[in-house]
């Protein structure tokens, strides 16, 4: 969804008045968060549990805000809002299928909870054991993880840049490597309660900016919200199309079909992210995320009206010519709209654009800390602690942490590589993963009597390879203009996310390798039927009441 930000040139939509501000703030920003980061490092559990899922401790309040902050990633906030300033009805209806998530969340979450376990690779070994299942569920979690990082790294140093006005190509990537090396260290040092409480505190922060931002703008047209959306469509890049389906660039060629498969796969794939799986499982019951989640998704409803009016308001009040001129793919909307909202020279202005300037420095700072953290708890518990010799609470800390560096390092690396071009199909292909290889497997494991290890490895890797495969040949690599190589055609596959073809084939491949193995996982089915209804292995007695919302053994 990305796009090269400032294609007209460079432009200061900020202006020098407000620009120390910003800078001040930010660097007030990186100060607070690195004495957070130290007072976290002094106080941080060695316990691999505790770090991992706050001994699953987070009340249903606490942990449903934290979820809504899982919602509002940098790309959230910034390209969708960005996406319905620039392309109306398209971009609203990408900014509902977060809400649909939730809703997918409200179904899997308790069984997800009432398994007992928190990674993919926890998951996965519910129908298979060995040490193949959480392997292949370490592949699958990088494979979903480091693009996302490429991404949110890449949209972090260009917002960056452009609020301390340096938009420059050599900016952006200094920029980026700057938040990169600060989520590096937070992902090293802090644990899901720490990074809970920053979510938790991004949510309140977030929806008052944009409300701030929404009831501003719409002062400007006597408080008539008619007005307001009429002034959007007359001020847009294309008045008669702005209201109807079709004017998203990277799809409206490519058939409905195609846009109703990317709609599909957003929503199933964001809904089994490793961060969000790895915040169930830091509630205490099965029920209790139940609960957190349906808060969440109230937040999450706020979120998106939010955001929607927001992007109608910059349509409004900026207009589609004038956003496209700093930002090809509008990802600056919400920066635009804080500075030309209010008359310059003003002491609001000012405040309104180092508010939402903050708004953005915590939305990267926990966003990508979530991403890298649960990629590296994969690495750490599924796959280093569990390898030749067992290893030690503290030595699986330590190997938590140097995961979280070297994932972080490496994403930094490509995200500075890859600065310069498209990356739609790091977005296509981290979010066809999740929902080829993660949603199969879940589905059969908590449904079908069958499935067992032969079905779920012929499942995550057949997947995994078919979203690699036809991403290479899809239209977001070669043969169109918002391609990576736009010159090239090889693009054979005719749509944009490969989920279409790989989802049906992820299944058919975990029932066919299920149905020719001679396992027989029936029995094995009943326990964790059991556990995953009720939060309890099979013949276990009710916990005693003192002790509920204590981890069980394992």
């Amino acid at each position: 969804m990305t796009t090269d930000i400032l294609s007209s040139g460079v432009l200061d939509p900020i202006g020098p008045d407000a620009r120390r501000p910003v800078i001040i703030a930010f660097l007030i920003f990186i100060g607070v968060s690195l004495l957070w980061l130290f007072t976290l490092a002094t106080t941080d559990e060695v316990d691999p549990e505790k770090l991992y899922v706050a001994d699953r401790s987070l009340s249903p309040a606490f942990n449903g805000w934290a979820m809504a902050g899982e919602q509002i990633s940098v790309v959230t906030l910034l390209t969708v809002s960005g996406g319905i300033a620039l392309f109306g009805y398209d971009g609203f209806t990408y900014a509902l299928d977060g809400l649909i998530t939730l809703g997918v969340l409200l179904l899997l979450g308790q069984k997800i909870r009432n398994s007992g376990h928190y990674t993919l690779g926890g998951l996965f070994s519910l129908r298979a054991s060995g040490s193949g299942p959480r392997i292949a569920a370490s592949t699958v979690t990088l494979a979903i993880s480091i693009p996302l990082l490429v991404i949110q790294l890449r949209a972090a140093g260009i917002s960056v840049a452009l609020l301390i006005g340096l938009p420059n190509d050599a900016t952006q990537v200094i920029c980026t490597v700057l938040m990169g090396c600060l989520v590096a260290c937070f992902a090293a040092v802090t644990g899901l309660r720490g990074n809970s409480f920053m979510h938790a505190a991004k949510v309140p922060i977030t929806l008052a900016v944009l409300l701030v931002m929404t009831l501003l703008a719409l002062s400007k047209f006597a408080w008539h919200p008619g007005a307001l959306l009429s002034s959007a469509v007359q001020n847009s890049v294309a008045p008669d199309a702005y209201l109807k389906p079709g004017l998203w660039p990277y799809t409206a060629r490519l058939g409905s079909l195609n846009t109703f498969g990317n709609h599909v796969v957003f929503i199933l794939g964001t809904a089994v992210m490793p961060p969000m799986i790895l915040r169930i499982g830091a509630s205490r019951t099965g029920r209790a995320a139940r609960r957190s989640m349906t808060i969440a998704t109230g937040l999450g409803g706020l979120f998106v009206a939010l955001l929607v009016t927001t992007g109608f308001a910059a349509a409004a009040v900026v207009g589609g010519t004038g956003i496209g001129a700093v930002d090809a793919g509008g990802q600056t909307a919400p920066i635009l709209l804080a500075s030309d909202v209010l008359r310059d020279g003003s002491t609001q202005r000012v405040a309104l654009i180092t508010l939402m300037a903050c708004v953005i420095f915590l939305t990267v700072l926990t966003t990508v800390t979530s991403v890298t953290f649960a990629a590296a708890v994969s690495l750490a518990h599924d796959v280093l602690a569990r390898g030749g010799r067992r290893r030690t609470d503290t030595e699986e800390v330590r190997a938590l942490r140097v995961a979280a560096i070297v994932i972080c390092a490496v994403s930094l690396s490509l995200a500075a590589a890859i600065h310069r071009y498209p990356n739609e199909f790091l977005v296509a292909f981290a979010i066809s993963v999740a929902v080829s290889c993660v949603f199969p497997t879940l589905i059969y494991s908590f449904f079908w009597h069958r499935f067992n290890r032969r079905g779920l490895l012929w499942s995550v890797y057949g997947g995994l390879l078919l979203c690699a495969l036809l991403t290479v040949f899809s239209p977001i690599v070669s043969g169109t203009e918002f391609a990576l190589w736009p010159e090239a055609s090889f693009d054979w596959y005719p749509f944009q996310t490969p989920g279409l073809v790989s989802v049906p084939a992820a299944f058919t491949l975990g029932w066919l390798g299920s149905i020719t193995s001679a396992e027989d996982s029936g029995p094995d089915f009943q326990h964790v039927q059991y556990r995953v209804l009720t939060g309890r292995e099979l013949g276990a007695r009710p916990a005693d009441p003192q002790r509920r919302g204590r981890p069980q053994p394992r």
